[in-house]
């Protein structure tokens, strides 16, 4: 007789919640996960399998524990894309931007403390509060769905949360949050202010980045390879901050965290940036071409800024969810009344995303439909 969780000694903060995923599930068009949908390049691949050849007969041996070569890589990088320079000694990388939020929870939040985000936002925020037995306080979007600023200083200045996540562009609806607004929240804020850009490379704004210098005890900018890279499978997040936030992190993180062959795909996939990225401006395309079809179609779609698209208004999302898969195309439901999420996929993908759309404008609301 197997057990079920009621009987385990759970924490009690863990009890009645769901782990994090979305449904995995083979059909023809997969745009559920925001993924890059470009495979890596064959001189790529090429590279890695020699790369690995090379360092197979050492795997009887711990990797660089603190990732010294990737880290001073990661910092040519973000200073080539940002123009702001930022050294080995500011970056700390991990399995995952997942792995770098959770570690920085684990460092400055944990019993006791709160952390604050603005809601609909990632939704692994609040389960790695929870993780890390932090209490998630929400802080709601406005009606277009981007920061109501006056609600996060009221909401900030009466909870005085420990750590304020601030997704930009935002996950699942888009939009992107102005460099004047996040430092007006870290102006505001009493403790940490973490910057989500895990979508930067879509988006044509200035990066957090820009702020650092200015406040080095409170800012921290997160991100990762897993989607601009065609990476995701290479599992690589990194932040960039004031070494001191390098320093903390290493007192909660585990040793040799990243394996020997993540750090060397990662590398591998660093080198080969200018030709990898250009699927990036392809995908802006895309997801400009997507956004007009479903307009057209009178859909409700957020200005986006990412490789996704947040899209309503439905009389019963879950329902349309159903009807899209039903058509083999698999999107998201994050759970967002009224809205889905679906990721920008190759041009193929997205006109069967689109055509299914077409025949799906029945599962609108009355208001959207006048749109049409």
């Amino acid at each position: 007789m197997s057990l079920s969780l009621e009987n385990l000694p759970l924490r009690p903060e863990l009890r009645g919640r769901s782990a994090y995923g979305a449904p995995q599930l083979k059909v023809a068009n997969q745009l559920n996960t925001n993924e890059n949908p470009y495979p890596p390049s064959a001189e790529l691949v090429e590279e890695l399998v020699s790369e690995v050849r090379r360092i197979a007969p050492q795997l009887n041996r711990y990797p660089d524990r603190d990732a010294v070569e990737l880290r001073g890589a990661l910092a040519d990088y973000v200073t080539e894309r940002t123009g702001v320079e930022v050294t080995a000694a500011q970056v700390w990388a991990a399995n995952g931007s997942n792995e770098v939020l959770q570690q920085l929870l684990q460092a400055f939040a944990g019993p006791g403390r709160s952390a604050l985000g603005f809601t609909p936002s990632y939704s692994m925020h609040p389960v790695l509060s929870a993780g890390t037995q932090t209490e998630f306080l929400e802080c709601p979007r406005g009606v277009d769905f981007r920061i109501d600023m006056a609600a996060a200083r009221h909401a900030i200045a009466e909870h005085q949360p420990d750590v304020v996540f601030v997704t930009t562009p935002n996950n699942p609806t888009g939009d992107v949050t102005e460099l004047g607004d996040i430092e007006e929240l870290v102006k505001a804020a009493p403790g940490i202010v973490i910057v989500d850009e895990a979508y930067a490379e879509f988006s044509d704004g200035p990066s957090a980045v820009r702020l650092l210098a200015g406040y080095p005890d409170k800012l921290i900018v997160s991100r990762t390879m897993s989607k601009a890279f065609d990476f995701a499978g290479g599992r690589l997040g990194y932040f960039v901050a004031d070494p001191a936030f390098v320093e903390a992190v290493m007192l909660v993180r585990l040793p040799y965290h990243l394996s020997a062959l993540s750090q060397a795909a990662a590398l591998v996939a660093l080198r080969h940036r200018a030709a990898t990225l250009e699927t990036v401006a392809k995908l802006a395309a895309e997801r400009d071409r997507v956004v007009a079809g479903l307009r057209e179609l009178g859909y409700r779609v957020v200005d986006s800024q990412s490789n996704f698209i947040f899209f309503g208004e439905f009389s019963d999302q879950a329902a349309a969810w159903q009807a899209f898969l039903d058509r083999e195309v698999l999107i998201r439901d994050v759970g967002q009344a009224g809205f889905l999420r679906a990721t920008v996929g190759l041009p193929g993908e997205n006109d069967a995303f689109l055509a299914a759309a077409a025949q799906l404008t029945d599962y609108q609301t009355d208001a959207e439909k006048g749109r049409a």
